[in-house]
């Protein structure tokens, strides 16, 4: 399932972001890559242990755990801090797929976290710069996302992925990953229809009673398939 939410930071704080980012000392973006990814990627990344980097990290992963659609997708047991990285003129990162398993040394000892979802928060407008289109591959089809600065992109970890060139401008953005309680992409999918569907009949005013079975349809599938 490949999901756009918007707004998962307003206006001021993309403003406060850039500003911050704008002056950040940018290393080599294969640091944090496999091997594999390594030989496909050119960018500029903060490192992970960059102050800045845990600051606005922080603060992007207490904006996607308010959002109410992020929770309904992704479902989060765990969520990787954010990475911050940027793709000047002549820059790139071919196809490639994400690691299966990251670990979050942020917490000690180092925890594991499974790879189910990745996520793209675009903190530059289109605007800005031409190129820079993240193309995820999936069983659906080939998909170019260039999203509004604040917007985010949730899709399957297992994907294929790349980023088109940048050919002007700079392309800023946010990323990391998210361990689901729901292992599987459809199961988690059935969960999210399942779930707009119910908020969407609770504000229509939806029978009471059927609301109520609805619900409880959604709790013990997701009792079934969560994993402790």
């Amino acid at each position: 399932m490949l999901l756009h939410i918007p707004d998962i930071l307003d206006a001021e704080q993309i403003a406060q972001f850039r500003t911050r980012l704008d002056g950040a000392e940018w290393a080599d973006g294969r640091v944090t890559a496999g091997y594999q990814s390594a030989q496909a990627k050119r960018n500029g990344q903060l490192r992970e242990d960059d102050p800045l980097a845990r600051e606005l990290g922080a603060v992007v992963t207490d904006a996607v755990l308010r959002n109410p659609t992020f929770f309904a997708g992704a479902l989060p047991r765990h969520v990787y801090p954010p990475l911050f990285n940027r793709y000047g003129e002549g820059q790139d990162f071919g196809m490639h797929v994400d690691n299966a398993v990251r670990y979050d040394r942020t917490r000690q000892p180092a925890q594991t976290v499974r790879t189910d979802l990745s996520a793209t928060l675009f903190l530059a407008s289109p605007e800005e710069y031409d190129g820079g289109e993240l193309v995820i591959e999936d069983n659906f089809g080939t998909h170019e996302v260039k999203l509004p600065a604040g917007h985010l992109v949730l899709y399957p970890g297992s994907s294929l992925h790349k980023v088109q060139p940048v050919t002007r401008g700079a392309r800023v953005a946010a990323f990391f990953w998210i361990q689901s309680l729901v292992r599987g992409d459809g199961q988690r999918r059935i969960l999210f229809e399942l779930d707009v569907t119910i908020q969407s009949l609770t504000a229509s005013g939806a029978d009471a009673d059927a609301l109520l079975s609805l619900t409880g349809v959604y709790h013990n599938l997701l009792r079934q398939w969560a994993e402790s």
